[in-house]
């Protein structure tokens, strides 16, 4: 697999749009923020564009990627933000010329299915993590703190925590090792019988999601299960549900307990990443032990290529 250089000060970091058009002054203060970090920054040809909810055609957005990935002088891809439409773009991509030029890139929400599909047909890791919108005074130091960790420490392993206040949570015992995949589920679910399917065979299963109610989540979470997606996968992590409304007077902790538990696989839950608070970094793609018997996730290869990094 293609790793990309790690990180560091005065690289430059292009910026694009994939789905939803966002506003001129999120664009504005995460540039700014990214600079007086000491990065650089490229805006895409149409980071600002708007056809309705979205930012551009198919084609306009999915070419802003891919000026990015053939521009030598970029280092990073961070999209502006997530949104709908990002699945649109990918039958748009070369991924052969994306293995050749591999970058580091972020994102979560509807990010996530281009992240899976990098990892899939052009055999490289992305994280989910930040995106341009959350590089903003608010943005907790623990963000950032996983996100530099993740894209500008090309250390052998790295492991995964949530900040001590909102302690991960082990389900069902075991000890797997594999792939991480997955990421928001609502997106991934738009992309089952489609090329750009995720594969879960052999795999850890990361989902996560936000602002639907429990009893949608259930039905996502069957048509992954009557998509063999759960019996492929050889482990699950759940990440949080922020702002997700309780049904028939079922939570989405009782949802994870009655309908993901029974799958039988090692189970981790309460993973804080994308959608909530606190966002760590999962690399999409790279192999991870998910062990619940002592309640660790570890990235088991580096993620970069070490560069002498001023971090």
């Amino acid at each position: 697999m293609p790793i990309p250089l790690a990180l560091q000060r005065g690289d430059t970091i292009g910026i694009v749009t994939l789905g939803s058009p966002p506003e001129r002054n999120e664009v504005e203060t995460g540039v700014e923020m990214l600079e007086d970090m000491g990065f650089n920054t490229l805006l895409g040809r149409n980071v600002f564009a708007r056809d309705g909810f979205l930012a551009g055609t198919e084609q306009e957005r999915a070419d802003d990627l891919m000026r990015m990935f053939a521009n030598p002088q970029v280092k990073m891809i961070l999209p502006s933000r997530g949104g709908v439409g990002v699945s649109g773009i990918l039958p748009y991509l070369d991924y052969t010329f994306i293995m050749g030029n591999a970058k580091l890139i972020s994102g979560y929400s509807d990010i996530t299915v281009l992240l899976n599909a990098l990892y899939q047909f052009a055999r490289i890791i992305a994280f989910q993590s930040l995106m341009l919108v959350d590089f903003n005074p608010s943005t907790p130091e623990y963000n950032f703190n996983h996100f530099f960790s993740g894209i500008s420490t090309p250390a052998p392993t790295r492991q995964i925590n949530n900040p001590p206040e909102i302690p991960l949570q082990s389900k069902i015992p075991g000890n797997v090792t594999g792939p991480i995949v997955g990421g928001n589920l609502t997106s991934l679910i738009g992309t089952i019988g489609t090329p750009f399917e995720i594969d879960t065979r052999g795999k850890i299963l990361l989902l996560e999601d936000t602002h639907e109610p429990v009893n949608t989540i259930f039905r996502y979470i069957e048509q992954l299960r009557l998509a063999g997606k759960f019996q492929d996968c050889i482990g699950i992590v759940m990440g949080e549900c922020t702002e997700c409304p309780e049904s028939y007077g079922r939570t989405y902790e009782d949802l994870i307990n009655e309908f993901i538990a029974p799958f039988g696989k090692p189970l981790m839950t309460n993973l804080a990443t994308a959608h909530g608070t606190y966002k760590a970094a999962i690399p999409i793609g790279a192999t991870v032990n998910l062990n619940t018997f002592n309640n660790t996730l570890t990235v088991l290869e580096p993620t970069t290529t070490p560069v002498m990094s001023s971090f």
